[in-house]
């Protein structure tokens, strides 16, 4: 015998309008769980829900001084160049 199903629930159906003007509300009950699919002209055009994993906070600037850039970045070998600038 197989082992029941969680309740799953299917996403709720939501017009890109209704969406739009009721933002903050929909933002609220993703937050809480909740799932929605975009409309726009009986056509899904997307899906919002919370995210699988957690997204991890960028912190700026934590790679400082771990990267160089190469004193010759900005220059070209001549080879490259001429073929630039002749289009070959």
């Amino acid at each position: 015998m197989s082992e029941p199903r969680p309740n799953v629930s299917s996403p709720r159906r939501v017009g890109v309008r209704e969406f739009r003007g009721n933002l903050t509300f929909f933002l609220k009950q993703v937050q809480d769980g909740q799932r929605f699919v975009l409309m726009s002209h009986h056509k899904v055009v997307a899906e919002i829900g919370p995210p699988s994993v957690d997204v991890a906070v960028r912190k700026p600037g934590a790679l400082r001084g771990k990267i160089r850039v190469s004193d010759d970045f900005d220059s070209l070998p001549a080879d490259v160049l001429k073929a630039m600038e002749d289009g070959t």
